[in-house]
């Protein structure tokens, strides 16, 4: 007979999950070991074993379930209904937002997925260029041009990525602007310096 799964099953994966991401982010992915997130997450080593059989499958786990909430958060925030600026606002103001408290889960998105199979690399690399998909779209309504003379869209593209990606280095809470405030200046930057990129 097979073993049925508890009520709170998804409650305690979630928080191994974010124990996990403490853990790696901490100490790096290399020094990590199951007994540190076990006693991290305050379970047995036998119930985290339950959960995972290793540390790669903790970090596909981690990277996808951050990379789903952010494609589902960009898409909740997309209207295309808009103009192009605007809804790069809103784009940029959902992923910021979806940052917020996830910090140790990105550092493992940026720094840990080498550790994973090409298979698992694979299905996150499919999320993240459906992502950029959607924002390289709206930057090129904004200069059609882009790619006219040179493949220019994805550099710029990628250029807001960095913006974003790496505000975990040295945004904080109570700093001199907020994250909608920054989502604004990295707006503005992407959308007055695309007029200029030939």
């Amino acid at each position: 007979m097979a073993r049925t799964r508890a009520v709170d099953f998804e409650e305690k994966q979630r928080g191994i999950l974010a124990s996990a991401a403490a853990v790696f982010a901490e100490v790096g992915m290399e020094k990590a070991s199951m007994s540190m997130i076990a006693s991290h997450s305050n379970v047995s080593k036998a119930l985290l074993y339950h959960y995972y059989p290793g540390k790669d499958a903790l970090i596909f786990d981690i990277v996808q379930t951050h990379l789903t909430e952010l494609e589902s958060a960009i898409e909740a925030a997309d209207r295309t209904d808009i103009a192009p600026q605007e809804r790069l606002g809103l784009l940029v103001k959902a992923v910021l937002k979806n940052y917020e408290g996830a910090d140790n889960e990105h550092q493992v998105q940026l720094n840990g997925t080498h550790a994973l199979s090409p298979e698992q690399l694979s299905e996150l690399r499919m999320i993240e260029r459906r992502i950029v998909k959607r924002f390289s779209g709206i930057i090129e309504a904004l200069n059609p041009d882009l790619n006219k003379n040179r493949p220019l869209l994805m550099p710029v593209t990628m250029s807001l990525f960095g913006m974003m990606n790496w505000v975990y280095m040295w945004f904080r809470p109570n700093g001199p602007i907020t994250r909608d405030e920054y989502a604004d200046i990295a707006t503005t930057l992407i959308l007055e310096g695309v007029k200029a990129v030939r």
